[in-house]
């Protein structure tokens, strides 16, 4: 069986050259089903990207030796952040977080660091005495101990003629 830490090591050598890519999981089947999911630090992965690695990778590999699949691809735009540079990616972007303490929230991503995320969020609030509600926004740091998951916010633009 192909062990993940092999291709985990291949990776590192090609994201050595590429250093705009990264590794976000990687997932090795008892079968040698191999699936790569990379991401790409500004704008969106390309088809070539993908092509391009899953060529270094099979060439570092020998199917005469162990037999395998591989698949290659980008994390999809609902799934859940897995290593830091996503979060990084989706500064200043709005996401969701789920939290292991149970609560549910949307806001805008505004800092990152090793420990946890800045985050803020829009809260309505009535005030006496008007009608119209007053909308503030509220600063919240959390760790990413206190993170169950965290995925961006995907939002479909009505067409305008």
């Amino acid at each position: 069986m192909i062990q993940k830490e092999k291709i985990e090591e291949i990776l590192a050598e090609f994201f050595a050259q590429r250093s705009d890519l990264f590794l976000v999981d990687v997932r090795v089947s008892r079968e040698n089903d191999i699936e790569i999911v990379i991401e790409i630090d500004k704008g969106s992965l390309s088809l070539d990207d993908c092509v391009n690695i899953s060529r270094f990778v099979e060439s570092k590999l020998d199917r005469d030796e162990e037999d395998f699949s591989l698949t290659v691809g980008s994390a999809g735009l609902s799934t859940p952040f897995k290593v830091l540079r996503q979060y990084r990616k989706a500064l200043g972007s709005e996401i969701e977080l789920k939290l292991k303490s149970g609560g549910h929230i949307k806001g805008v991503l505004a800092v990152v660091s090793e420990e946890g995320i800045t985050f803020v969020t829009k809260v309505s609030e009535k005030v006496e005495g008007q009608k119209k509600k007053l909308i503030r926004e509220v600063v919240e740091e959390y760790t990413f101990d206190q993170i169950k998951s965290a995925k961006p916010v995907i939002k479909f633009e009505k067409y305008k003629n």
